[in-house]
């Protein structure tokens, strides 16, 4: 016996259940690239890290920069409350995205984390925009 199946799959039931609450709280960069390649995506792409410099040197085509501490109720109401947020951050050695979408999650707005964050989407050997504007992909 391995140790891969040494200890048993779970069933799939519980599988099922487990990769659906995370699919429901995560995307990734390849499924965020090809929403934003589709036209107008039904989601907000936030960019949650660092000061505007950093946003402005390199950020992904289509995402608002939004640091997580900016992030009010007064601020958010610029979008339907039924607005989805995907964020994202530096990559996985940094925490801001899960910040953003906690803070996001306590105003009781939709979010997903995009695993990987701009670490990812270099890794995926995907496009950046740059300037003080979202950009297109």
């Amino acid at each position: 016996m391995s140790v891969v199946s040494e200890i048993p799959a779970a069933p799939s039931p519980e599988a099922a259940a487990h990769f659906a609450a995370r699919l429901s709280l995560e995307t990734d960069c390849a499924d965020v690239a090809e929403a934003l390649r589709g036209g107008e995506p039904d989601f907000v792409l936030l960019h949650v890290v660092g000061q505007p410099e950093a946003y402005a040197r390199r950020h992904v085509p289509g995402a608002i920069h939004l640091r997580h501490a900016e992030m009010t109720a007064e601020r958010m109401a610029a979008w339907p409350r039924d607005t989805l947020f995907v964020v994202y951050c530096a990559g996985p050695h940094c925490n801001g995205a899960d910040r953003a979408a906690l803070k996001l999650a306590r105003l009781g707005r939709p979010v997903k984390l995009m695993i990987g964050g701009i670490t990812g989407w270099a890794d995926e050997g995907l496009p950046f925009a740059e300037g003080a504007e979202p950009g297109r992909l």
